[in-house]
């Protein structure tokens, strides 16, 4: 077992949780652009702490990438390959949908001082584009990880039940994000099967850190 890989997978989850949902999101009144802006002006330490967070959180997905292609690169290096540079990908466009936000803040602020029916215009496209580009970002996620738990499956250096759990569940979020994307609705059966793999990078990071190494 590799600890690194362990404490990648820990690390993901916890900064991509709490950069977004707690940080972020709590500020945010859909349909209401208006209060939504007022939040954010109101509470800027919350937002740039969410932006750094998310920034480090790429650097997190690199880490990951890094630990997961050392780790099964030798089953397939071809496709060890092509998932490292999804997940390298994926870090870059989470963080373009950072400097939205923080333009996003801005422009909150500005509207904050001054009122004009013109800052909300430009607030609301800043939303929707930073929205957009972070919803983009889980799709060569969700190609990558589906190679990576594959080859982790066919390496067995984690038990098959948590591979599995990775490779089964991860399609739901890839599928998820292109039909959200893609502006249709998605049904409450689909989003709740996409939620159980919400613990997995946590039950994941703790189980490998915990193991002695193999």
């Amino acid at each position: 077992m590799s600890r690194p890989l362990g404490l990648a997978f820990f690390l993901q989850a916890v900064t991509s949780l709490a950069s977004g949902a707690w940080l972020f999101n709590p500020f945010v009144d859909p349909g209401d652009i208006r209060n939504t802006m007022l939040n954010l002006a109101n509470h800027a330490a919350f937002v740039r702490a969410g932006i750094v967070g998310d920034i480090l959180t790429a650097l997190g997905i690199i880490f990951l990438a890094a630990t997961l292609f050392a780790a099964v690169g030798r089953q397939n290096k071809a496709m060890a390959l092509v998932a490292l540079g999804l997940y390298i990908f994926e870090a870059g466009i989470l963080v373009v949908s950072k400097f939205v936000v923080f333009v996003l803040l801005n422009i909150s602020q500005q509207y904050a001082a001054a009122g004009a029916p013109t800052w909300e215009a430009l607030g609301s496209l800043a939303l929707e584009t930073a929205d957009f580009i972070y919803r983009v970002h889980i799709i060569p996620f969700g190609l990558g990880a589906a190679i990576f738990y594959y080859l982790l499956y066919k390496s067995r250096i984690v038990p098959k039940w948590l591979s599995l759990w990775g490779l089964t569940t991860v399609p739901f979020v890839l599928i998820g994000a292109l039909w959200i994307t893609s502006g249709f609705y998605i049904p409450p059966v689909f989003l709740a099967l996409s939620v159980f793999y919400v613990p997995f990078e946590f039950v994941a990071g703790i189980y490998i850190f915990c193991q002695r190494r193999s």
